[in-house]
């Protein structure tokens, strides 16, 4: 593993950078699942911690177990799209844990939650891939300079993931062909 972490290794502030928007992404569709689980709060609470920890907070085993309780909760609700949307919590708590990898699979830590948000918004409209582009372009926006940067840090993602994967990478490529300015 000796030199897979050369100029990849990302600060404390840019993982809180990450998180914020990895916590925003997955925010945005958080409805759909409260609207098929109205008492489930496992997906509410990763999106919370990831706050918390974007906001100055620790990371620790509470973000973990409510990233874990976000992925169980998928596995339980009532359609699809409810599914992604708390697999998008899940992936916003896990932001926080970005390896300093020289791996095209960290990416996801980056863009999962935006990716399956995107997907949980196709899926509302009956899998309307236009829908999952609007949603992109909306994901676009809530990324700041710092997230850019993280991301080219890294290599592209890797191909596979279905639909998921797929997303990630049109993000990606939209990410990395953008020139922000702090």
């Amino acid at each position: 593993m000796t030199g897979e972490a050369s100029g990849i290794v990302p600060s404390k502030q840019d993982l809180r950078e990450v998180t914020a928007f990895a916590a925003a992404c997955a925010e945005a569709v958080l409805e759909v699942f409260e609207g098929d689980q109205p008492d489930d709060l496992r997906p509410r609470d990763p999106i919370d911690a990831a706050w918390e920890f974007a906001r100055g907070g620790e990371r620790g085993k509470a973000l973990r177990d409510r990233a874990w309780a976000a992925l169980t909760a998928a596995k339980s609700a009532d359609t699809a799209a409810a599914r992604e949307a708390a697999r998008a919590a899940m992936a916003a708590a896990g932001a926080a844990y970005l390896h300093p990898l020289a791996k095209a699979t960290q990416v996801k830590h980056i863009l999962g939650a935006g990716a399956y948000a995107a997907r949980a918004a196709e899926l509302v409209a009956d899998d309307d891939r236009s829908v999952g582009a609007g949603h992109l372009e909306q994901t676009l926006h809530r990324a700041t300079s710092v997230v850019v940067d993280v991301l080219k840090r890294f290599p592209a993602p890797p191909s596979g993931g279905g639909r998921v994967g797929e997303l990630i990478r049109m993000l990606d490529a939209d990410l990395r062909s953008l020139t922000l300015a702090e």
